[in-house]
């Protein structure tokens, strides 16, 4: 890894989140995939159509955990309900971005490096069986197969380990007292690519334009769209782009699209953007790079561009959307 060891290149991020949505969908999920660096920066994420809001953060904070850890995110989860309460306490308020400290994360590694950390959470994505599901599929080697874990060991390409320690009654649950023979086990086998996703399609190419704009000047740049309401559909942090350009992109799209305006003239329109920014939820930050994003005349995202001179950023943002 050298004398500085580096988080995960974004290409080999974003692959991973795409093998965990092409799963995702196979089993008829719906949620959000982050991949975290070791760092602790966001390299990636992913909203899957109609995953819902707060999927992204939970998915995040897991894969944190893993990340920075460098443990299964179940183990961790063991490690703070053993320990006494003040110590997991002050864990919990000295680590921020483990704010959800559940099931389901787990390191990447290179090389015996740990490198990142992957993680999914959002509407449907949960260690339940849903109702309809094939029991093949969310079976490993004849033995049940939890679908969150199982998209999670299929993006890494890595044995089906269950991660939240019930698979057996759950399956109960759903499947009575069927058995699978290992034969007919599909929980690994290849999923197709996703082909029902638009909205993050099209997300995901309005950030791929933008980080096209940001090469083109020879700036490395952080970029999220937003839905609506402010909560994250793709974010992607370019390789060498600074970390702290993850929230403040993530920021400035907010206030675009809560706001239908410019981030930059946030503070123009009501004076005290501080106060404003104190108000509401996903966060929002007045300084340019923002932009909305409308469709018909109503605003239906926004796109954020952070982590660089933040004219720059705002003209990066406006080249995005004029390409579109």
């Amino acid at each position: 890894m050298g004398l500085h060891p580096r988080d995960l290149g974004l290409a080999g991020a974003r692959a991973l989140v795409q093998r965990a949505v092409d799963k995702a969908e196979q089993l008829g999920l719906r949620g959000a995939v982050a991949v975290v660096g070791a760092s602790g920066t966001l390299l990636t994420a992913s909203r899957m159509d109609a995953g819902g809001p707060g999927g992204m953060a939970r998915a995040r904070s897991k894969a944190w955990i893993s990340a920075t850890q460098q443990i299964p995110s179940s183990e961790h989860l063991h490690r703070m309900t053993t320990i006494a309460p003040p110590v997991a306490a002050g864990f919990a308020q000295a680590s921020p971005e483990a704010l959800f400290p559940g099931a389901g994360g787990m390191p990447v590694s290179v090389d015996g490096v740990v490198v990142a950390g992957i993680a999914a959470s959002g509407a449907t994505v949960s260690p339940f069986f849903p109702d309809g599901v094939d029991p093949r599929v969310v079976s490993a080697d004849g033995r049940p197969a939890n679908p969150e874990d199982l998209l999670i060991a299929y993006a890494l390409g890595v044995p089906y380990a269950g991660q939240h320690g019930d698979d057996q009654k759950r399956w109960e649950q759903r499947f009575g007292d069927l058995v699978v023979d290992p034969a007919d086990s599909l929980g690994m086998a290849p999923a197709p690519p996703a082909s029902r996703q638009a909205q993050l399609d099209w997300a995901r190419a309005l950030c791929d334009t933008a980080m096209d704009a940001a090469s083109r000047r020879g700036v490395a740049v952080a970029v999220a769209v937003v839905d609506r309401g402010g909560d994250p559909v793709q974010q992607d942090l370019m390789d060498g782009g600074p970390a702290g350009g993850v929230a403040i992109a993530q920021a400035v799209a907010g206030a675009s699209a809560l706001f239908d305006c410019c981030s930059g003239i946030l503070g123009a329109r009501f004076g005290q953007p501080d106060a404003v920014a104190a108000l509401v939820l996903p966060p929002v930050l007045g300084i340019p790079g923002g932009l909305p994003v409308r469709d018909g005349g109503q605003v239906v995202a926004g796109l954020g561009v952070g982590g660089g001179d933040p004219a720059v950023c705002a003209d990066i943002a406006r080249t995005a959307l004029d390409a579109t």
